[in-house]
C-alpha cells in the first residue's frame, strides 16, 4: 500500500466514521472505528518491513523492530540514533517532572539521582531530558498545528547514514509470449543526512509555586510546539542547507517547470494553466499548490472560460477550510513571499511540489539546555532537538516566479 493509497482510503473512511456520528448511528460508527484502527495497524506493519528493506538495500545495521519506532505518516518511520539513551517510565514519574519544572521555572539544578539518568546521553547539548510524557504533547501538538509538517515524509535515520534514492519512476513493458524484456535502467543517487540542532528559547514568567504542574506541562508543549514547527517548516520551504535542512524552493526546477510572472503584470487562468501543463504527468498524483494565503486570494475573482472560479474554498470535517485550484489541494503557509509584495529580485510566489519528495529526519529526543547570556545578563533556558532535511525527487516541483523587471 502506498502512502497516497493509504492516506486516500483513511479519509474516505473518516468521512463515513463522521457521517455515522452525525447520523447518531455509534453502533456502526465502534465498528468503521475498528476498520481504520485495522488500516493504520497495517501501514505500519508494512512501512516497518519497507524501512527493513531499505536498510538491507543501503547496507545498513538494522535495529531490531522491537526497539523501534514506526508509525503513520507525521510520526517517527524509524531510530535516528543509538546514542540518546532515555526511560519513560523513569522521566514520567512525579518526582521528575516536578523537579524538571522547577529547572525551567526557576533554574534550579536537577537533583543528582535524575541526572544520573542521562549519563550515557552522547548526543550534545541536550542537558536535562523533557518528560516523555511532555515531549510525546510537544510531538502531538507540533502534528496537529502544522500546515506542512504532516505532509511531509518523516523519517528519523542515524546522521552520516547515506540513503539510496532513484530519479525515475519505474516502467514496465509489453512483450510477446516466450521472449523477455530489456531491463530497466533506473538512475540511483543517495543523500546523507547531517545533525541540524533547532533551538527553542523558552521564556515563563508564572511563579512556580502558584502554577500547577499539568498547567505548567501545557504551556510549556504549546511554546515550544509553536516555535519549533515554524521553524522546521520555514526550512522546509526556503532553508538554506547549511546549519538547517535544505529547503525545497533551494532545488533547481527541470527544465520548462518554471512559470514567469512579468513585473507589470499579474496572474491569470494563464498562468495556472501553464503550471499544470509543466507539471510531468508522472508526478501529477499527490502534487499540491504552496503560496500565502494573499497569493491565493489573487485568484479567488478568476474564472475559467465557462464562467466557473478556479479557486474554491471548502470546510472538511474538521472545519479546517481546505482550498483548491482547479480542484487541486492549496496549502496556503506564511514563509513565502506574497504576489503583489515588494520585491528586489526575481522571487517564486507559488509552486506545485509533492511533499512526500521532501524527507524531514527528526531526532524527537529533546532537551533543556540552560546558558547565561553575557550581554542581557539572563539566564536562557533552550529546547533542542537534531533536525535536517532534503528532496528526494525534484521532478514534482513547478515554480511560478514573479519577474523584478
Amino acid at each position: 500500500m502506498t502512502r497516497e493509497e493509504y492516506i486516500s482510503k483513511r479519509q474516505e473512511m473518516m468521512n463515513v466514521a463522521q457521517q455515522l456520528v452525525s447520523e447518531g448511528r455509534l453502533d456502526e460508527f465502534k465498528a468503521k472505528k475498528a476498520e481504520v484502527e485495522a488500516l493504520d495497524a497495517q501501514f505500519e506493519a508494512e512501512a516497518k518491513a519497507q524501512t527493513e528493506i531499505d536498510a538491507l538495500n543501503a547496507g545498513i545495521k538494522v535495529t531490531p523492530l522491537a526497539s523501534r519506532s514506526v508509525s503513520v505518516p507525521g510520526k517517527v518511520i524509524a531510530s535516528m540514533t543509538n546514542d540518546v539513551a532515555t526511560d519513560d517510565e523513569f522521566t514520567n514519574s512525579k518526582e521528575y517532572r516536578k523537579a524538571f519544572m522547577n529547572h525551567v521555572m526557576t533554574g534550579t539544578t536537577m537533583p543528582k539521582e535524575f541526572m544520573n539518568s542521562n549519563e550515557n546521553t552522547k548526543t550534545t547539548d541536550v542537558g536535562v531530558m523533557i518528560p516523555d510524557t511532555v515531549l510525546q504533547r510537544i510531538i502531538q501538538k507540533m502534528e496537529s498545528t502544522g500546515m506542512i509538517l504532516p505532509l511531509v515524509t518523516r523519517t528519523s535515520i542515524k546522521g552520516g547514514v547515506t540513503v539510496p534514492t532513484s530519479s525515475l519512476r519505474p516502467t514496465a513493458t509489453w512483450v510477446t509470449e516466450g521472449s523477455g524484456s530489456d531491463k530497466l535502467k533506473k538512475t540511483t543517487g543517495s543523500i546523507t543526512f547531517a545533525y541540524h540542532k533547532l533551538r527553542c528559547a523558552i521564556s515563563m514568567s508564572l511563579e512556580v509555586d502558584v502554577m500547577a504542574l499539568e498547567i505548567f506541562e501545557t504551556q510549556f508543549t504549546n511554546e515550544v510546539a509553536e516555535a519549533m514547527v515554524k521553524a522546521i517548516e520555514q526550512a522546509i520551504i526556503s532553508g538554506s542547507g547549511s546549519g538547517q535542512p535544505s529547503g525545497i524552493l533551494k532545488e533547481t526546477v527541470a527544465e520548462g517547470q518554471n512559470i514567469d510572472i512579468a513585473a507589470a503584470e499579474d496572474v491569470t487562468y494563464d498562468t495556472l494553466l501553464e503550471a499544470e501543463g509543466a507539471l510531468p504527468l508522472a508526478y501529477e498524483n499527490g502534487a499540491v499548490w504552496f503560496m500565502t494565503k494573499k497569493t491565493f486570494m489573487k485568484f479567488i475573482g478568476i474564472k475559467d472560460d465557462s464562467g466557473q472560479p478556479i479557486a474554491r474554498v471548502n470546510h472538511g470535517i474538521n472545519g479546517r477550510p481546505e482550498r483548491t485550484l482547479l480542484g487541486r489541494q492549496v496549502v496556503c503557509n506564511d514563509y513565502m513571499t506574497s504576489l503583489g509584495a515588494a520585491i528586489d529580485s526575481d522571487t517564486v510566489v507559488a509552486f506545485l511540489f509533492n511533499p512526500a519528495d521532501y524527507i524531514l529526519n527528526t531526532n524527537y529526543s529533546m532537551g533543556i539546555r540552560e546558558y547565561y547570556d553575557e550581554e542581557t545578563e539572563d539566564k536562557i533556558k533552550k529546547s533542542v532537538m537534531l533536525v535536517d532535511g532534503k528532496v528526494v525527487d525534484k521532478n514534482s516541483l513547478v515554480t511560478v516566479t514573479k519577474k523584478n523587471a
